[in-house]
């Protein structure tokens, strides 16, 4: 009978609980992904059309992963000390306010208010990369990777759909009397604000304080029955802070390679004459790809190993920066072949990334440290939108792409070393 209790609390996470808390995520990712998608489709255009300038058009990418940078440590903390729900939550619920703001800015024409919208909206991208941790606290290490690419999956749906929805949303905005490329922002204030209250309803219970009573009461039982080896906490990963060093290199530079190139795709496009419309398509491609096939990278990393797809996401990304730049401004369709790879490259790098960190840190310190790695996730990312537009203004495109791929190649002797050191 003493064992009976402990067993049946053990496998009640990784079957029921650990079933709904992925279907509340999966839920509130479909609405943030549309959220997400929405802005990265204009905001870039709508800096632009403001500033009259393609140079500082990487503006609104850089102060949304700016944003997210501040967003990704608060929600950590938040999340470490109170839960991932009440973390989450009000993660999302900044990014509707940045929305709102970004949409009062284009109906003002203040850039002020613009640029501080756009930084608070960055919240929601941070929020939504956040959940991809929610979703692995409570799976068993072997599961880790595909209990995460199940959460980065569901942004698929609203991250494809968003995009195509520039055009109707920029003709709802005009009628309603606001600028045309303000539009996908009521699509994201909305989207996100849904998905706050969805999360603070339904996210229960709260899989992070879970994963801490278990574990507490594992460590109890281990203490009562030294002799159990079963009982006792998960041991240390070997080389963990190598393998903690790796995970962020490899989230750090998809995502500097991944904003760069795509933040000004749709600049590219505009300035070859492509509509909107085109932009959306080649957008709603490249989301499709950063998450539609996060369940076969998950199911790779758990099988063949977190190092070998890290590898893999530092040569998927050097192949699509050189489809980019051999692509001629007046085509479409290869340049969303390029794009598409360069999502599966950032998708290969995530899945990997926050499967080798969340092994790496003990539950104790987890919420906080991937919040911290968050952080330079987002510092890269910010570094990448800025630097975009003035990489193409100076020097054009095709460069652009060709050297974040080249850069891209860091991770694989990274990754390399870690496995000889092992």
């Amino acid at each position: 009978m003493t064992n009976t209790v402990p067993a049946r609390t053990e496998d009640l996470p990784r079957t029921q609980v650990q079933r709904r808390i992925l279907i509340v995520l999966v839920a509130a990712q479909v609405l943030s992904g549309a959220g997400l998608a929405a802005g990265v489709t204009v905001g870039a255009l709508l800096a632009q059309d403001m500033l009259s300038s393609t140079s500082l058009a990487g503006l609104p990418s850089a102060l949304g992963t700016a944003g997210s940078a501040l967003a990704a440590l608060a929600v950590g903390r938040i999340s470490q000390a109170r839960g991932r729900r009440p973390g989450l939550a009000a993660g999302y619920l900044a990014g509707a306010v940045g929305s709102a703001g970004v949409i009062a800015a284009a109906v003002v024409g203040n850039a002020v208010l613009l640029f501080l919208s756009l930084f608070v909206y960055g919240a929601g991208t941070a929020t939504n990369l956040q959940a991809r941790y929610a979703g692995a606290d409570l799976a068993s290490p072997a599961r880790r990777a595909s209990a995460v690419s199940t959460v980065l999956v569901a942004t698929t749906l609203g991250g494809v759909v968003g995009p195509n929805l520039a055009a109707p949303t920029g003709d709802l905005a005009h009628t309603l009397g606001i600028p045309y490329l303000a539009g996908p922002f009521l699509l994201a204030g909305a989207a996100y604000a849904i998905a706050a209250l969805i999360l603070a309803i339904w996210l229960r219970p709260d899989p992070l304080l879970l994963a801490g009573t278990l574990e507490a009461e594992r460590t109890a039982a281990a203490c009562a029955h030294p002799g159990d080896a079963t009982g006792g906490p998960r041991p240390a990963v070997k080389g963990h802070r190598s393998r903690l060093r790796v995970g962020a290199l490899v989230m750090v530079l998809t995502q500097l390679v991944m904003v760069a190139i795509m933040t000004m795709t749709p600049v590219h496009l505009h300035d070859h004459g492509h509509g909107t419309g085109a932009s959306g398509f080649v957008i709603a491609v490249h989301i499709g790809a950063m998450y539609l096939p996060s369940p076969l990278t998950g199911w790779l990393v758990d099988r063949t190993g977190q190092l070998t797809i890290a590898a893999a996401s530092g040569l998927t990304l050097l192949a699509a920066g050189i489809v980019a730049a051999n692509t001629p401004g007046d085509s479409v369709a290869p340049l969303a072949v390029a794009l598409a790879l360069l999502g599966l490259g950032w998708n290969f790098g995530i899945v990997t990334g926050t499967a080798i960190i969340t092994d790496a840190v003990p539950l104790a310190t987890r919420a906080r440290t991937q919040g911290l790695v968050d952080v330079a996730i987002a510092i890269a990312g910010a570094t990448g939108g800025m630097a975009s537009g003035l990489v193409v203004a100076a020097a054009g495109y095709p460069l652009l792409a060709i050297g974040g791929g080249i850069l891209a190649l860091a991770i694989v002797p990274a990754a390399v070393a870690t496995v000889r050191s092992r």
